[in-house]
């Protein structure tokens, strides 16, 4: 029993030297503040997730904005997104380049989004890595940060919806972040903690169960300003021009606030 024990512990070591002192907790991540301070050129780089109801860029401005108006007025977002693609389809030479979408300073931070599905197979993963250290290093060449975007789970009817998807994305994008230094947006465990509190709020789509919904985006944009400018949104005015009840722009905000601070202080 002791030769057994003492060689199970002989492995563990081992297998803690090998793959690091993050590996204990992968789920840790590795980059816990903004690297920039207060960014005002931002580029969103996805697909639909980024665009769907209003667009993820357009309400972190507007966001931004309400919270101080003359802080946030200089600052430009951009979005580039293609439908149902995975992010190696994207050429970030090209969108990364000054003035090409019509900001002429280089991009400070880049956010990065991968198809929703791609932590489900070794190959999609893989894939993801990949094109995210290779996207890193063209971003840090044009003097940028890349942060990462944590896609939420699907919910039924999505057949990609199962117990161990968020799991499974939370991994990999922080995985990822961890390996190239990034600040990780954990945008899909705000979704779980907002149905976890409220199960019966929409943030999904009906008929897709994948795309959000205008309380999905509302709560991605609360998640991705908290994450980016390390700054709470909660008591934001902004409500989507009335569209968003004061009642569910208050509880989106506290669920932004409560994951950002609870994922970073891991």
């Amino acid at each position: 029993m002791q030769t057994r024990l003492a060689s199970t512990v002989k492995f563990l070591l081992l297998a803690a030297a090998l793959l690091g002192p993050g590996a204990a907790n992968s789920a840790t991540p590795a980059v816990k503040a903004p690297q920039v301070d207060t960014p005002k050129r931002v580029l969103f780089v996805g697909n639909s997730y980024f665009y769907y109801s209003g667009s993820v860029h357009i309400y972190t401005r507007r966001i931004a904005l309400a919270a101080d108006p003359a802080w946030a007025k200089p600052f430009a977002y951009k979005a580039a997104t293609i439908a149902g693609s995975p992010l190696s389809h994207h050429n970030i030479e090209h969108l990364t380049a000054p003035g090409t979408l019509g900001v002429a300073e280089p991009f400070e931070v880049v956010i990065l989004q991968g198809n929703s599905t791609d932590a489900l197979s070794d190959k999609t993963r893989a894939e993801f890595r990949r094109t995210v250290i290779e996207f890193d290093e063209v971003i840090r060449k044009r003097g940028g940060r890349t942060a990462l975007y944590m896609t939420q789970a699907h919910v039924k009817p999505s057949r990609s919806a199962g117990p161990d998807m968020m799991r499974k994305t939370e991994e990999m994008y922080v995985a990822v972040g961890n390996e190239i230094g990034a600040l990780v947006i954990p945008a899909g465990l705000a979704f779980e903690e907002a149905y976890r509190r409220r199960p019966d709020i929409k943030l999904h789509q009906d008929y897709d169960g994948t795309h959000p919904t205008e309380l999905g985006v509302y709560l991605a944009a609360a998640t991705v300003y908290a994450t980016i400018y390390g700054k709470s949104p909660v008591g934001n005015i902004y409500d989507y021009y009335g569209r968003i009840s004061k009642e569910d722009a208050a509880f989106l905000q506290a669920v932004a606030e409560d994951t950002v601070r609870k994922f970073f202080g891991r």
